[in-house]
């Protein structure tokens, strides 16, 4: 039997929507206000959705302390309170919320692969960016 475990996680970070292979009339009309110079920012809401069976002991799919830590220290520590724009992970890439929520995905999932968290799984990660908008990602 395989159930699942979804956690919360918030963070607050800017970013400006922005392509060097674009011209600046080409951004702006491609990103519109959030191609402003000075950047925006979002309050982060973070899901991640982990999967497996539910340990006999236990009683649960993954120990919520662990997964807490691994996000806490992966993902929270690294981008809260920052400039997305400035982290390494974008320097190649447009700070889109679809490119966080897969980044923020391949950074758990090779945490994942420690034997500490098996036999679960990393499922998905979700992003709330605003009220209206939602990303996904559950790996390629």
């Amino acid at each position: 039997m395989k159930a699942y475990f979804t956690r919360a996680y918030t963070i607050s970070a800017s970013h400006r929507l922005h392509s060097d292979a674009f011209s600046s009339e080409q951004n702006r009309a491609t990103f519109g206000k959030c191609n402003n110079p000075h950047g925006h920012g979002h309050n982060y809401r973070i899901e991640v959705t982990v999967g497996g069976p539910i340990d006999s002991a236990t009683g649960m799919v993954i120990n919520m302390a662990s997964l807490d830590a691994v996000v806490n220290t992966i993902v929270v520590a690294r981008f809260d309170h920052m400039n997305l724009n400035l982290d390494p992970l974008f320097t190649e890439k447009v700070s889109t919320t679809e490119n966080l929520c897969i980044a923020i995905f391949e950074l758990l999932a090779a945490e994942f692969k420690a034997e500490a968290f098996k036999p679960a799984i990393l499922e998905k990660v979700r992003i709330e960016e605003t009220e209206n908008n939602f990303f996904e990602y559950s790996g390629a």
